[in-house]
């Protein structure tokens, strides 16, 4: 089954501007989006593969897909709506907090078919709410926080999903057309750039669908580094691996080379060589790897040990948002790479429009003002960055999204992926995971530090 190319997202989803029944248009086409993406994801497999655990990393398929109704029940129907549940007996089923995802599978779960019919008749409910809520005065509905915060939460369990069909076996059931090659000038003149110092803006206030872990806007003051223009590439990865990179713990941290040993990692996951030439699995087809794509599928501790190998670091996460979103002309923060403007196919590689990382350089209208590419888009970015809240964090709308993680064992992620929606991304937004984790679509762009002393700001 084909990618539905979606549209847009002009002006921004929530422009001041907009009168009452734009937003509530342009909320409507959104969740429709997910939706469509949703099926997508769900109808070319059979009942077997729906409610098959094709991991104990992932949940089944008809689990996510019930979840997302079960959500936009919660928020949508009961909540904003003020109606009474539909189906109250399945609550706790789709608890992502009551059961693990490796034991979902066990449990008395809608069937395909029922599942169905349930988030179809939620979302008929949801759409009454949406069309009798004014999407102002009370805090959970202005500017249609609850209906974005759904929009996003559907978007984020479709790319999970997407995880899911690429580790399940068999064949290829997504299709979607190849990303842009790189442009005429690309790749990027020069392998880094300089971030001067100095403070800069992190985070959002302004942004009416940020979630809460992206609030508040603070100023952050940084001394000067080097990033790199763009991600790691397969080919400098696949450098390092034929280098002995794996064999080697000099370049791993002492938790690093424990997991590399006790998981015996060799290679990016889905990688296997035959001969000289490095292979990957995706979506169930066989091809070479891509010299030129960003690296893919590998977990904190490789990207980690990439860096020592290379001479230099992951940045923090404050580096990275400062590099992905700072204008040196004007002192102020961007909400993308490229400047206000939601994102398009000519700027980044999202919505599961091309099933792969796009090549370094083939997106130079999103590069950010300092000069890097690719910030959004194509793959997640490891940071150095543990998961902690901005000072002055507040709770909203509940603390389950975020603050229950807080301090964990987890590693900040940034910038979104080829399978991320534009709908659920944003320059400041947030994602964590475990650093052993890798079947998600995670690569890393590297940094360093500026010697004091070394020239105008390192140069």
């Amino acid at each position: 089954m084909t990618v539905t190319e979606p549209g847009p997202l002009p002006g921004g989803p929530l422009s001041d501007e907009w009168g009452t029944e734009a937003l509530r248009t342009r909320v409507a086409e959104l969740l429709e989006r997910a939706r469509i993406r949703t099926r997508v994801l769900t109808e070319p497999v059979d009942e077997a593969d729906l409610v098959a655990q094709h991991s104990p990393l992932m949940s089944p398929l008809v689990w996510d897909l019930a979840h997302v109704g079960s959500q936009e029940e919660l928020w949508l129907v009961r909540d904003v709506g003020g109606r009474e549940p539909l189906r109250p007996e399945i609550d706790g089923l789709y608890d992502a907090f009551q059961h693990s995802r490796a034991s979902r599978v066990e449990l008395p779960l809608l069937g395909p078919s029922e599942a169905r019919a349930y988030v179809a008749e939620v979302r008929e409910k949801a759409l009454d709410a949406l069309g009798a809520s004014p999407l102002r005065g009370r805090r959970l509905v202005e500017q249609g926080f609850a209906f974005g915060m759904i929009v996003q939460h559907e978007q984020q369990h479709d790319e999970t999903m997407l995880s899911t069909h690429q580790l399940r076996t068999g064949p290829p059931v997504l299709h979607a057309p190849p990303p842009p090659p790189p442009a005429a000038a690309a790749p990027p003149a020069v392998a880094e750039v300089l971030v001067p110092a100095g403070p800069f803006t992190m985070g959002t206030d302004t942004e009416p669908w940020a979630l809460d872990n992206e609030r508040p806007a603070h100023v952050v003051d940084l001394p000067a580094f080097r990033i790199d223009a763009a991600p790691v590439t397969n080919g400098a990865y696949a450098a390092f691996v034929d280098a002995g990179g794996y064999d080697d713990p000099r370049w791993w941290s002492e938790r690093g080379w424990a997991h590399r040993l006790e998981a015996g990692l060799v290679a990016p996951q889905f990688w296997e060589r035959d001969g000289d030439t490095w292979w990957r699995r995706r979506f169930g087809v066989l091809e070479p790897v891509p010299a030129g794509e960003p690296v893919c599928h590998v977990c904190f501790f490789e990207a980690e040990a990439y860096a020592t190998w290379a001479g230099k670091r992951l940045p923090t996460e404050a580096e990275w948002e400062k590099a992905a979103r700072f204008d040196p002309a004007t002192g102020r923060s961007r909400r993308f790479p490229w400047g206000d403007d939601e994102p398009t196919p000519a700027l980044a590689n999202l919505g599961q429009r091309h099933l792969q990382p796009a090549p370094v350089g083939a997106y130079p209208a999103g590069v950010s003002p300092l000069g890097v590419h690719q910030m959004v888009g194509d793959v997640w970015e490891w940071t150095t960055s543990g998961w902690h809240p901005y000072p002055g964090f507040s709770v909203f709308p509940y603390p389950e999204y975020s603050q229950v993680f807080f301090g964990g064992d987890y590693r900040v992620l940034r910038g979104g992926s080829f399978g991320t929606d534009a709908a659920a991304i944003r320059s400041t937004f947030r994602n964590w995971d475990h650093p052993i984790r890798r079947q998600i679509f995670s690569g890393f762009r590297c940094a360093r530090s500026v010697e004091p002393g070394s020239g105008p700001e390192g140069a």
